[in-house]
């Protein structure tokens, strides 16, 4: 750090991203990416966009946004376009916490709530998960914080049920209770449908895992118009063009090919549970999971080794050295051919003299 940066942030923990080497052609499955490429009708609108760059990208979103509440069943002003669902939680961070209202989110989740709390000087409260990695809805009953849950959890895959996220939302009245979705599309039951009952009820959902738009960065929230308001005060007093306009394309096309989309994540889904039936046949311990990703240990090698053998042999997966799961390795669920190079690899290893 340089001499001029400011104290405040001296003892800032920043994120640290799924590694992206430049270097080597690994099978990749660190970092919950789509292994599909974007759809035909979401790369014919980039292109389209690409040829009118001169002009700033419309703040907001319009021909995007209408697409979208066709499809979502939402109003345009319940919903917020932003630059990958990460901006749009860390507006929540700033909007709805603060000196006398802190934030709470379980121990073992995205690790970028405890950064945007750090960042803003939010006194936070990190609530653990229980024996087998649930959360305990009755942990989250009137807090009085800011209430952020990943749903599915992230790096679990676990889910809550609408009516546990109902008993959290009822029993904290006065309080945002953030629901951030970004794996919902695998399994997961979205609580978009309760936005109309929950004034206090703000959902985040990404482009980036679905839909296949990781690194065109669109995310969105929604919620009661009012918390959409808040959202976009504070977009306008940073970064009213925080979606670029290939972006806006991209989003557009990918959502007029829903049945595209669908195909993807019914194919993801089944490649899940053949990499979980697969992981189990090698004594592994496999978490059930709701997301693009499957969370497992091994009794026969641990977490770390794992992860590095892996990548010797040309294979990324995620490890956590958070002391509770460093036994368990994060695999994102790529195609059927790279789900074999992954077992293979893995038969291997388990093989190897100890």
């Amino acid at each position: 750090m340089s001499r001029f940066f400011s104290e405040k942030f001296s003892a800032l923990t920043p994120y640290i991203p799924g590694e992206q080497p430049k270097d080597t052609q690994y099978v990749k499955l660190n970092t919950n990416e789509s292994p599909f490429p974007p759809s035909k009708k979401a790369r014919e609108y980039a292109k389209q966009a690409a040829q009118r760059v001169q002009l700033y990208s419309d703040p907001e979103c319009t021909a995007l946004k209408k697409t979208f509440c066709e499809l979502y069943g939402v109003a345009p002003d319940e919903v917020i376009f932003t630059n990958g669902s990460d901006e749009a939680l860390n507006f929540a961070f700033m909007a709805f916490c603060d000196d006398k209202t802190g934030a709470a989110f379980p121990d073992i989740t995205y690790g970028f709530y405890p950064v945007f709390a750090q960042l803003y000087g939010i006194d936070y409260r990190e609530i653990p998960l229980k024996e087998d990695f649930s959360i305990d809805v009755n942990d989250y009953k009137g807090l009085h914080r800011t209430i952020f849950i990943a749903n599915p959890n992230a790096p679990t895959g676990m889910t809550l049920s609408l009516p546990q996220i109902e008993e959290i939302l009822s029993s904290n009245p006065d309080n945002i209770v953030v629901i951030d979705e970004a794996y919902v599309d695998f399994g997961g039951d979205s609580a978009v449908r309760l936005i109309h009952r929950y004034d206090n009820l703000l959902v985040t959902q990404t482009f980036s895992k679905s839909r296949s738009l990781a690194g065109a960065r669109l995310g969105f929230a929604m919620g009661n118009k009012n918390l959409i308001t808040d959202l976009n005060t504070l977009k306008y007093a940073t970064n009213p063009y925080n979606v670029n306009a290939i972006t806006q394309a991209m989003g557009r096309g990918a959502l007029e090919d829903e049945a595209y989309t669908k195909e993807n994540c019914q194919t993801i889904i089944q490649n899940r549970d053949d990499l979980t039936v697969e992981l189990r046949k090698l004594g592994f311990s496999v978490l059930p999971s709701k997301a693009n990703f499957v969370f497992a240990k091994s009794d026969q090698i641990g977490g770390e080794a794992l992860y590095r053998k892996l990548k010797e042999r040309g294979v990324l997966i995620r490890h956590f050295t958070i002391n509770r799961i460093k036994d368990y390795n994060r695999i994102t669920v790529g195609t059927k051919d790279q789900t074999a190079i992954l077992i293979n690899n893995i038969k291997e290893i388990l093989e190897e003299p100890r």
